[in-house]
């Protein structure tokens, strides 16, 4: 394989392994943009929560990007439950 290509697979790997350069959406950012409109972080860490498991928390994400997202690609939308999840709860998938 000519060094160009490797080069080339390299610089391809490594992006795809970011999720936010591979597809170029930013979980943070988008929450920081969309969710923080209603509320702050403190839903997430409040001691009587909603969230109890990953299924759940996937299930009010839906509901809310069905009313006041962007309406999130399938990839977008799992790595943004997936902020989530490793940001504030720590639920097993």
């Amino acid at each position: 394989m000519p060094l160009s290509r490797r080069f080339l697979l390299v610089a391809l790997l490594s992006a795809t392994g970011s999720g936010t350069l591979a597809s170029g959406f930013d979980a943070g950012a988008y929450h920081d943009a969309k969710c923080s409109r209603c509320h702050d972080t403190s839903v997430y860490t409040r001691e009587k929560r909603k969230m109890t498991s990953y299924p759940r928390l996937a299930s009010k994400v839906r509901g809310c990007n069905k009313r006041f997202g962007d309406k999130l690609t399938t990839e977008n939308f799992f790595e943004f439950v997936d902020h989530l999840n490793d940001s504030f709860y720590h639920f097993p998938k």
